[in-house]
């Protein structure tokens, strides 16, 4: 199914004494960019994290966020710096001696200096972790892949809609170029007759005139090739892969030809349906910016 690079999901839940919340969101990028903040405990889940939304999400710019919260109490230990405490306890000793200063000091006034406390905590099974975190995230990224999966759908039907109109401007085209061939080789004929008056028109010259105008302004080539991209357009939105780096390719080759054809047409009216065409396409191209 065809996905936008624009998506969101978030999840949150308690397990293994562990209060876990993940948030991932995404935006449109020509590559896979990946960027997390995790708890600072936990920065060891970093690379799991990003290979774990890399095996599912192909291309655009992702950026987590993962919370970890212990809940049990007793998961860190606080103990005290005894000698950083005494060598701190003579030097305010000394002060109060050498300046006449009050002895104010509190218990909370040493606590607060650098290092005194001590706070340690047993080191972490990282795997059992991940364990406990992996279903979280899985939950935020199915929630995150459906919403790319549902705005990727209105992407593919906008995108296949334009293909049909391009496809009714190529009609037009298609059934309009001999007419102007026609009309070119009656104006010329007319002209002759205008210039030659009563004299005898060389109608050979007139039809060799009107072949060399023909093989100018003839687009079949352009318009079966331009017909064969739509074709593939609508195979490539039907398939299951990330195909949007093609799809920007298969455009750029639809602009050449509506440019080609802009370029032989020597009608007003062909050129009108030329100038929708690629009016259609750069709306083509517009949304498949999105398209993962």
């Amino acid at each position: 199914m065809i996905k936008s690079m624009t998506g969101y999901g978030r999840s949150q839940a308690m397990r293994e004494g562990l209060d876990i919340s993940f948030e991932i969101k995404s935006v449109n990028h020509r590559y896979f960019e990946f960027s997390s903040r995790v708890s600072r405990s936990y920065q060891f889940l970093e690379e799991k994290l990003k290979s774990y939304v890399k095996s599912r999400v192909a291309r655009g710019k992702i950026e987590c966020f993962l919370h970890i919260a212990e809940i049990d109490a007793q998961a860190a230990n606080v103990s005290v710096n005894k000698p950083l405490v005494e060598g701190y306890l003579q030097a305010l000793e000394s002060l109060e001696q050498a300046y006449g200063l009050r002895n104010d000091i509190s218990v909370m006034q040493v606590a607060r200096l650098p290092e005194v406390l001590n706070v340690t905590k047993a080191e972490a099974d990282e795997e059992a972790v991940w364990q406990a975190v992996l279903p979280v995230v899985q939950l935020a990224v199915d929630k995150f892949i459906a919403m790319r999966e549902t705005e990727g759908e209105k992407l593919k039907e906008d995108v296949l809609t334009r293909g049909q109109v391009i496809l009714e401007k190529v009609a037009f085209v298609e059934e309009r170029s001999p007419q102007t061939v026609k009309e070119y080789t009656e104006r010329l004929s007319e002209r002759i007759r205008q210039v030659l008056e009563d004299k005898t028109i060389d109608e050979a010259r007139i039809l060799t005139e009107a072949a060399i105008f023909a093989d100018k302004v003839a687009v079949a080539e352009e318009t079966v090739r331009l017909r064969s991209h739509i074709a593939q357009l609508g195979e490539m939105l039907e398939g299951s892969e990330a195909v949007g780096r093609k799809l920007d390719f298969l455009v750029q080759e639809m602009n050449r030809e509506a440019n080609t054809i802009g370029s032989k047409c020597q009608d007003v009216q062909v050129t009108k349906q030329v100038l929708d065409i690629k009016s259609e396409i750069e709306k083509i191209r517009e949304q498949i910016q999105n398209i993962e």
